[in-house]
């Protein structure tokens, strides 16, 4: 008689690994047709936008669902609330110390000195000057507004989709147990979201291609020369504050390595190289946030809410691309000019992550307001703004994904033994369905109708 065991069924394999390794030689080819024939590689920036668009119009229903689920399963309102204020509270420090670092090294290395202003570059300043937002606080506070609840998930703005999923999931909340189905439906949905998204990361290679392709041609290789200085010192600054603050950070708090994190997210960050849009790694960074032990809840008001407030690599960029355009027009801005332009400048900011190009918008409109005599100067930059916002979009995601375990490590909401599982390769992440199929709550069963009598 046989007593050995079953065997246990194969894991299924991860065929998703051939899409990543089709992204990079996407990518590889896209900078190499940019520069042999970069006429017709211009012509390929709609592959690329096309692409973005897609994983964008997947961001308003995602972030909805995971919000009411988080916020509908937990029975006690203070404890989203607590969640929530320490959020923003660690998101304005983290963008005071990424200010402060910019500011540092922005004036050790001085970049811009020696380069002289043409009529091509104001032009080009002029332009991102008028494309802008000229916003009032009062007119961001409406914003967040949506015309009607259903709305927020059409018209792409995170914030009103913030704010309905919120209102939802309190509701829910209050309904108790005869809230029970509509968790149950959101759930599916949820599933049927990511599974949809899953669908779309097919494409990935064919959208790098395009993006990398555009973006090669329209600059070419003589432009980065001369600007290689600010691109090399806004890199440095961006590696400073990721390895030794935020690694620090998660170190002390978390007990978790950052170099393991960041190797887990490895697919993401690959992702955002290739778009240059830490939006289009938004869903996965939920969904992996979950997976490495991190509660839904903390997951799914810290993620969608850093997206708008936590940019840490907007912030070092506007402090040094400010200084930047400051010394290249030989009018360098005093210490008290810097604090208040910058300051003004991450207020500015927000809700711009993941939105390419926003950054050079947000910073033309902060040297308006303030010192209108630079604004031409942002021409400078125009040539390499897409390059340097590689580097914003990567340090905002590193930003937000440490900024998630830290404060899930500070509510408690944080399972140290299964990150570590996670991130040692032992619980792997499933790429099929981005859902956590062994640790995520099983739905609640729908309550039976009672018997009538005729």
């Amino acid at each position: 008689m046989d007593t050995s065991p079953p065997a246990s069924p194969a894991r299924r394999r991860d065929r998703t690994h051939y899409l990543y390794l089709a992204v990079i030689a996407a990518v590889v080819a896209g900078i190499a047709f940019g520069f042999a024939a970069p006429a017709a590689a211009v012509e390929l920036k709609p592959v690329g936008t096309g692409f973005v668009n897609l994983i964008k119009m997947m961001i308003s229903p995602l972030i909805f669902c995971t919000i009411v689920l988080g916020v509908g399963s937990v029975r006690q309102a203070a404890k989203v609330g607590r969640v929530g204020g320490l959020a923003l509270g660690y998101f304005l420090v983290m963008s005071t110390v990424a200010l402060a670092i910019g500011l540092v090294v922005g004036n050790i290395v001085h970049p811009g000195t020696g380069l002289h202003l043409n009529d091509a570059i104001a032009k080009a300043g002029q332009k991102a000057a008028s494309g802008a937002p000229a916003e009032s606080t009062a007119d961001f506070v409406l914003g967040i507004i949506p015309t009607s609840l259903l709305s927020s998930l059409t018209a792409g703005e995170v914030l009103q989709t913030l704010l309905v999923a919120l209102l939802v999931g309190f509701a829910v909340q209050a309904m108790g147990t005869r809230g029970e189905p509509v968790l149950a439906a959101v759930g599916i949905i949820q599933r049927l979201v990511f599974k949809v998204l899953a669908m779309i990361m097919w494409l990935a290679p064919i959208g790098a291609f395009g993006a990398m392709s555009a973006v090669v041609g329209a600059t070419g290789v003589d432009a980065l020369k001369s600007l290689a200085q600010i691109m090399l010192g806004f890199y440095v600054t961006c590696a400073i504050f990721v390895f030794v603050v935020l690694g620090l950070l998660i170190r002390v708090v978390s007990g978790i390595s950052l170099f393991k994190l960041l190797r887990y997210l490895g697919r993401e960050f690959l992702l955002i190289l290739s778009t240059s849009s830490s939006e289009s790694a938004l869903p996965r960074l939920i969904a992996k946030m979950e997976h490495v032990g991190v509660s839904r809840p903390v997951v799914g008001i810290t993620v969608p809410t850093g997206y708008s407030f936590n940019l840490d690599g907007t912030a070092i960029y506007l402090t040094m691309a400010s200084l930047f355009v400051a010394q290249a027009m030989d009018n360098p801005l005093s210490l008290a000019e810097q604090i208040s332009l910058l300051g003004f400048m991450i207020i500015a900011s927000k809700g711009a992550a993941g939105i390419t190009g926003a950054g050079l918008a947000t910073l033309a409109g902060g040297l308006q307001s303030h010192r209108p005599d630079l604004v031409d100067g942002v021409g400078l930059i125009v040539g390499i703004d897409r390059f340097m916002s590689e580097a914003r979009a990567l340090t905002n995601f590193a930003g937000n994904a440490v900024a998630t375990v830290v404060i899930g490590t500070w509510t408690g909401e944080f399972d140290r033994d299964r990150a570590r599982a996670v991130l040692a390769g032992e619980d792997p992440f499933d790429e099929s369905t981005m859902v956590d199929e062994t640790h995520a709550p099983a739905p609640a069963p729908v309550p039976a109708a009672s018997p009538t009598t005729a």
